[in-house]
């Protein structure tokens, strides 16, 4: 019985270890081919059909490219930088609900690789690690612009996580758990939360921003005034984690808002399917729902990049200190009242 579990339990990481990859590679062809749509032009149409084999030529040319040092004391800090954010975006995933419950060989397998009852805490303790990566490799680059941005990434990200904590305890309020399973059940019984907390889902939203370092609020890594920002001194695959961490991170967090939000993997009828149709054909159509919600945000992110112009710093911190974070307290507060009044 244990072996089966630990072969469960490996199949469903190694799955998951295999999509996120997958998904921040073609990440950068779809980031291509929408700033192409929307700005009237083809985009990558050379490697394979419509482009397709672009990012493996992407990553053979990152893996091929001459390995870099610059002149620095840290040179084992400079290194375990890029390892650190890419490991912390990978890691987000193992409690993430991808599906309901399945039937193999008669045994029931839990579509989660680990569910544990503060799965909300362990993400956002996940991500507080991720921001080390940057400030560590910045720092140990020897170089102003990456110190410059490192303290950029730092304090955005410690602004932002502050009203992202806070929109999410209006949600924890209602479904009374801090488990993402326990969440998706629980919007599948009453409604989605975006339909009851659309302010929480706003201001999650936008510190979703901020968190991935997307445009507008990508300030750490602006080549207008950093050059490259904290991965200035970088090259080869190092480089290349740091741009995978990023588009891995946009993934989880896409697939987090989704399951928060939109249900995760409940559709509409998911009771009628599982009823007459079985658990595994509801799980699989589940699992389709989520993936195309999720797909809905990284588009949504990818449009927003090329729509809305960068931020000034000082803009950045007047919306996370005076806008988002008083907006949220005051969601949490009308939320525990209409609770209290209507029960």
């Amino acid at each position: 019985m244990e072996a089966a579990f630990i072969i469960e339990k490996s199949v469903i990481i190694i799955t998951v270890f295999a999509l996120t990859m997958l998904m921040a590679m073609y990440s950068t062809w779809a980031e291509r081919k929408v700033a192409a749509w929307l700005q009237d032009r083809i985009g990558p149409n050379r490697a394979g059909w419509a482009g397709l084999l672009q990012p493996l030529a992407d990553g053979a040319k990152l893996f091929t490219k001459e390995e870099f040092f610059p002149n620095t004391p840290n040179r084992f800090l400079f290194i375990l930088g890029p390892g650190i954010a890419m490991s912390t975006a990978l890691i987000t995933s193992a409690v993430i609900p991808w599906g309901d419950t399945i039937e193999v060989f008669g045994q029931r397998v839990l579509l989660q690789a680990t569910d544990i009852d503060v799965s909300v805490l362990y993400i956002f303790g996940v991500l507080s690690i991720g921001v080390y990566g940057i400030m560590i490799g910045a720092w140990a680059s020897n170089n102003k612009y990456s110190l410059m941005s490192a303290v950029r990434a730092s304090s955005q990200m410690i602004s932002y996580e502050v009203a992202m904590g806070l929109s999410m305890i209006a949600i924890l309020m209602m479904t009374g758990s801090l488990s993402l399973k326990e969440i998706t059940v629980y919007q599948a019984e009453n409604g989605w939360n975006i339909l009851y907390q659309p302010v929480a889902f706003i201001i999650f939203l936008i510190c979703s921003f901020a968190e991935t370092n997307r445009t507008p609020f990508d300030l750490a890594e602006c080549e207008s005034e950093l050059i490259g920002g904290y991965h200035t001194e970088y090259s080869s695959m190092k480089m290349g984690f740091y741009l995978f961490a990023e588009y891995a991170n946009m993934f989880i967090s896409s697939t987090i808002l989704a399951i928060v939000f939109l249900g995760g993997y409940h559709f509409p009828g998911m009771a009628w399917v599982t009823e007459n149709w079985g658990m595994n054909t509801a799980a699989l159509l589940g699992f389709l729902s989520l993936f195309m919600k999720l797909c809905f945000f990284i588009f949504f992110y990818m449009w927003v990049r090329w729509t809305i112009p960068r931020f000034r710093y000082d803009q950045l911190m007047h919306l996370g200190w005076k806008i988002l974070i008083p907006l949220a307290v005051v969601n949490i507060i009308v939320t525990g009242v209409v609770m209290v009044l209507f029960k």
